[in-house]
């Protein structure tokens, strides 16, 4: 107790804030630690002592400790997933001058864009009449662009009976010029061309696919002759051209399929991410024709709706030009 004493006296000299808790040790090294000479004589043991530890060579020579030293460095880097680069070349190959300022997402878009997005209240979720409405004036491109609905479902695409694809006839059309190919009989072929097709055929059409023309957006073909488009699966189906029974492009009245295609039959399914999209129209049919357009298809998505499906059906829905700023809209379905 009364080397304690003196050794909290000794520390009340240096000026040194003591615990009265403090033990003898921790005293001694507080002491040791104010007192240069003696911090220098205690570094110097310290350097001594390790000179005494290594070697010349092999694994305990200085320069192998520190070479240990620095993969152990580098390893809990690795491991708390630091990538900062450290060491004196880093630090002669950072760039000088100020840091590079991070701009947000909508800094980062054109003028154009820019100046619509402002019209549109990030905040608020619009009716389906004012989304349209706003659709038709934030289209920050010169051309007539296309006005596309984005819905986010809660079904899980995985399963067979929640993979939903269908088709819906859009009461005007998408303002696109559809390229309708018809390939079935001479006879088919020649009612198909009365009701608008571009392309109908049987030997001259596989002629064109042999040549990898694919000058059409949808292929009809009647149920006789879809295994003569087998050898043209991995050319059709990537680019969504292969008939199918559920897109109405594999049907025996062809007259009918063709004049639903030129009407505005679109087919829409759901992605991966559970999400539909589709372009009911362009900008420049107005908010009447684009709201009629729009009310087809939510009423053929809710048709849709699994059964066997227990959460919520629609989670989000948004509207948006093919370049413009997205609107959040009510959900039309339940």
């Amino acid at each position: 107790m009364a080397k304690k004493a003196e050794l909290i006296e000794e520390a009340a000299k240096l000026k040194l804030e003591v615990s009265p808790k403090a033990t003898i040790a921790d005293l001694e090294a507080a002491i040791a630690a104010a007192k240069p000479e003696k911090r220098e004589k205690v570094e110097k043991e310290i350097i001594t002592e390790r000179k005494a530890e290594t070697a010349k060579a092999g694994k305990r020579s200085e320069k192998a400790i520190e070479e240990a030293e620095e993969k152990a460095e580098k390893e809990a880097k690795k491991a708390a997933h630091d990538t900062t680069p450290n060491g004196p070349e880093a630090v002669e190959g950072r760039k000088k001058g100020p840091a590079p300022k991070t701009r947000t997402k909508l800094e980062r878009r054109g003028k154009n864009f820019r100046k619509v997005a402002k019209l549109v209240d990030n905040n608020k979720v619009y009716t389906l009449a004012e989304a349209l409405e706003l659709a038709t004036k934030t289209n920050p491109s010169k051309m007539d662009a296309s006005v596309e609905v984005h819905v986010r479902l809660g079904v899980d695409p995985r399963q067979a009976d929640q993979n939903i694809r269908t088709t819906v006839v859009l009461p005007h059309g998408t303002g696109k010029n559809i390229r309708v190919a018809v390939f079935a009989p001479e006879a088919d072929a020649a009612k198909a061309k009365k009701a608008g097709a571009d392309i109908a055929g049987d030997e001259e059409f596989t002629k064109l696919l042999d040549k990898g023309e694919l000058n059409f957006d949808v292929l009809i073909a009647t149920p006789a002759y879809m295994p003569k488009l087998g050898k043209y699966a991995r050319t059709l189906g990537p680019k969504g051209l292969m008939p199918n029974p559920k897109s109405g492009t594999v049907a025996t009245d062809v007259e009918k399929a063709v004049k639903e295609a030129k009407a505005g039959k679109v087919e829409y399914r759901v992605d991966k991410q559970a999400i539909v999209h589709l372009s009911v129209g362009k900008v420049s049919f107005g908010t009447e024709k684009l709201n009629e357009n729009t009310k087809a298809f939510f009423s053929s998505l809710q048709s849709q709706k699994p059964s066997s499906l227990k959460g919520v059906f629609v989670k989000s829905t948004a509207i948006s030009t093919t370049m413009g700023p997205g609107i959040k809209v009510e959900n039309q379905v339940n």
